[in-house]
């Protein structure tokens, strides 16, 4: 039996991938703010024995491809035709949701409509009758709640109803509009037909030609070939604005919104009362959106995440660390001296364990997150910095994408497709990288824990405010200089106030907890192994003196302090001498005159190559490094005496804002279409982080 392709379409934030996550049992990532889906996601299903391709598609306001959402939208229902579009509404909001649906009726696809959210709705005293939708919409109108699977066993009932062709259609609805512009539509669909014959249907010609009258850019792009269409349209267009004053576009407009009007004059009924629910979301928003509070107490949430990600994660994070170094020290004791031995204690256990060890404290940033982002806070989060990020050169939505950084720059570039604008989208993209990601996360714990414990929290805060400020103030060159026009207008949307789920916290948790052991496993277990081996290879070195004689000839000398302090001072100088001459050794060497103004040695140097592969390399880099230090307490104490307190600020701030990791870097190909601004951001963020660390070395010199 031929498997049956279910469309998911709707709004953003009306709960579209929700619905798609319960049906298919998916992990998609979904969040109280708009456009969290950005293109079209596959899974396969099965329903009453049959096979359903359901697919959730970007969520769009209008079928018109002003974004690549939208495009991406209508062209899977247009060019794919699936056999059923769920058309997901949001009940609150119909008078917005239902624009799309017009635009669907047109399309003449077959339909269901799935009323979202309805209890919502009904606290908010609105009541429907969806037993009149159903006449008047041309397909079933099912309640649904996603977030507790209300209605959802229905709607693939009605979708495998509506595929049988047993099943008598639903009465054919159509949006009408202006006597005049009804004319001009059966004039273009007339030539349409002769242009194209026995390729569309009559509802698919007429909807090819409104979006022609309507001056659809790509639509006239792809009939471009038939000149006599295309002067017809434009002819068509020219007359009807001069006969009514108002283009194609604002009739059609009006037309819809007329359509919308007395439908929902029909359907719907408003209570006159306004709930207590929404009464205190105006006020919960007089105070989050206040003119001089709200900047204020987004600042304090921030501090509250990063100081509580600090404090309350050192509990966990010292368990782990017991746990690796029990570990360890049982291997140790059970297995022979031995190559494998050394690769599994001083490779993947030092470089894995500890990056480990800060999974709590990602854990719990990762709480706060999904906290903000449940409740709708992030939207509002970028509504009131919307007026400072136009003063700084970035579109509005332009702080999804930010915020998002934080947990990792590569998606978040991504989300930079919900920005319009190409000058705004390419700047977002250029300076989300600078954005403090969770896999910087340890090393800037690392540093805090090992030169400023007693204000560690404070100073993973301040490194947070300085990548905002970084990425804010390079908006402004880069709008003022190398993308240099007109910024584009703004309207964010703001969703309500929702109770967050624990599940939906715990998903989120779960999802990035997730992703941070894939790396660890993966990308880290690889890069340890690697490192381990540059440091251990070549095996025969030629030393400046002879160490193993000189510790058997000092080994025979009677016990003393001396002779211990003599004992230690060659073991140092023996294992120095080893290192430098390894292979990893050599290759720091040979780069670190690059950080040495600085003063960043091999190591360091070592530690930020690695970096480039992955982030969270430059605190397994340096574990594996310090693994041979066993008299130390831990990778903290062992760095803590390596710079001073400038030259460990001034690390911090170059591994904050140095090259984006690999696939930062191809996000950022993908999202600007050319290696020619990957190669500008390479070069500026490693520019910017160098001259930075410099500066703060030499402010270091004059002040401490």
């Amino acid at each position: 039996m031929k498997t049956l392709t279910v469309a998911l379409t709707g709004n953003p934030n009306s709960g579209k991938t929700t619905i798609f996550n319960k049906l298919a049992n998916a992990r998609e990532s979904v969040g109280n703010y708009p456009r969290v889906t950005i293109a079209p996601r596959e899974l396969m299903i099965e329903h009453r024995g049959r096979q359903i391709m359901l697919v959730d598609l970007p969520g769009i306001y209008s079928l018109s491809a002003r974004t690549p959402e939208e495009q991406a939208g209508r062209d899977y229902i247009h060019f794919k035709r699936p056999d059923v579009v769920i058309n997901v509404l949001d009940s609150g909001n119909l008078d917005r949701s239902l624009f799309l649906t017009t635009q669907l009726i047109e399309m003449g696809c077959p339909r269901i409509h799935a009323l979202n959210m309805f209890d919502e709705a009904r606290r908010k005293g609105i009541s429907i009758d969806t037993t009149a939708l159903v006449s008047m919409l041309g397909g079933p109108v099912i309640e649904t709640v996603a977030t507790t699977d209300e209605g959802l066993e229905r709607l693939l009932d009605a979708a495998l109803e509506i595929a049988d062709p047993a099943t008598p259609p639903h009465p054919s609805v159509s949006v009408g509009y202006d006597a005049h512009l009804e004319a001009a539509i059966e004039r273009v669909r007339a030539r349409i037909t002769e242009l194209h014959p026995q390729e569309m249907s009559a509802q698919q010609s007429r909807w090819l030609a409104i979006k022609l009258l309507e001056g659809d850019d790509e639509i006239l792009t792809r009939e471009g070939e038939h000149k006599e269409l295309i002067e017809q349209v434009g002819k068509e267009r020219s007359t009807f604005k001069q006969h009514h004053d108002e283009s194609c576009e604002l009739a059609f407009a009006a037309g819809r919104y007329g359509f919308i009007h007395g439908l929902l004059m029909e359907a719907r009924t408003v209570s006159a009362e306004i709930p207590d629910e929404a009464m205190l979301h105006t006020r919960v928003d007089d105070i989050l959106l206040h003119r001089w509070l709200g900047l204020p107490i987004l600042l304090g949430l921030m501090w509250v995440m990063f100081e509580t990600t600090f404090t309350l994660g050192a509990y966990p994070t010292d368990i782990i660390k017991s746990g690796v170094d029990a570990l360890s020290g049982f291997l140790g004791g059970i297995l022979p001296d031995s190559m494998i031995k050394d690769l599994l204690l001083n490779g993947v256990l030092a470089g894995v364990g500890g990056t480990i060890v800060f999974l709590p404290n990602v854990v719990i940033l990762f709480f706060f997150l999904a906290l903000f982002s449940e409740t709708g806070y992030i939207a509002r989060g970028a509504f009131l910095l919307d007026r400072l990020m136009h003063l700084f050169g970035l579109h509005g939505k332009a702080l999804i994408p930010l915020i998002m950084g934080y947990g990792c720059n590569a998606p978040a570039i991504m989300a930079t497709r919900t920005i319009e604008g190409r000058r705004s989208r390419i700047i977002t993209s250029l300076v989300t990288p600078f954005m403090c990601c969770s896999a910087r996360l340890p090393v800037m714990m690392l540093f805090a824990g090992a030169f400023f414990s007693a204000h560690a929290g404070s100073m993973v805060f301040a490194m947070y405010l300085l990548s905002i400020v970084t990425a804010l103030g390079s908006a402004i060159l880069f709008s003022k200089t190398v993308l240099r026009s007109m910024p584009e207008p703004f309207v964010m949307e703001l969703p309500p106030y929702r109770l967050p789920s624990i599940r939906a916290v715990l998903f989120h948790m779960w999802e990035n907890a997730a992703g941070f052991f894939q790396k660890v496993g993966s990308v880290i277990l690889v890069g340890s192994v690697v490192i381990w081996f540059l440091q251990e290879f070549p095996r025969e070195i030629t030393f400046s003196q002879d160490y193993e004689a000189a510790l058997t000839e000092l080994s025979a000398q009677p016990a003393s302090d001396e002779r211990a302090a003599t004992e230690e001072r060659l073991t140092a100088e023996r294992d120095r001498e080893k290192l430098e001459k390894s292979y990893l050794g050599r290759i720091g060497i040979a780069v670190a005159p690059v950080f040495e103004p600085m003063g960043f040695g091999w190591k360091d140097t070592v530690a930020i190559l690695t970096g480039v592969v992955a982030k969270e390399a430059v605190v397994a880099s340096y574990a594996v490094l310090y693994a041979q230090s066993k008299e130390s307490e831990g990778l903290m104490s062992a760095i803590s005496g390596t710079m001073n307190p400038a030259q460990a600020f001034a690390f911090m701030v170059f591994a904050l804002l140095y090259l984006p990791c690999l696939a930062t870097i191809g996000a950022i190909r993908r999202e600007a279409g050319s290696w020619k601004w990957v190669g500008f951001s390479v070069a500026y963020s490693l520019g910017l982080a160098w001259s930075l660390a410099l500066i703060i070395v030499n402010l270091g010199k004059v002040l401490l």
